[in-house]
């Protein structure tokens, strides 16, 4: 294994990681956004209170993106896979 096939590896994999993280951490940032706006708003100061509505938006962005996720990572598993079988020592 070649450094450059190690420095190609390691950002393709943090890339992966961000694109599949980014529309999860995206609806918890508005989400948390719209409570604290609403806290301020209301003036009701309660620190528990963003914690579910965060849970509810980051579990239905992963039920809406899910399907896109999962290709993805298989898509980046396979291309992982080839690169293995095609390795020479």
């Amino acid at each position: 294994m070649t450094p450059e096939m190690v420095v190609q590896l390691a950002r393709r994999s943090f890339e992966t990681v961000l694109l599949l993280s980014a529309p999860l951490l995206i609806f918890s940032l508005v989400v948390g956004l719209a409570v604290s706006i609403f806290q301020a708003v209301t003036s009701v100061n309660e620190a528990t209170l963003s914690f579910v509505p965060k849970i509810v938006a980051v579990m239905v962005a992963m039920i809406i993106f899910f399907p896109w996720m999962m290709t993805y990572m298989s898509d980046f598993t396979r291309e992982i896979y080839a690169m293995i079988a095609n390795m020479r020592q």
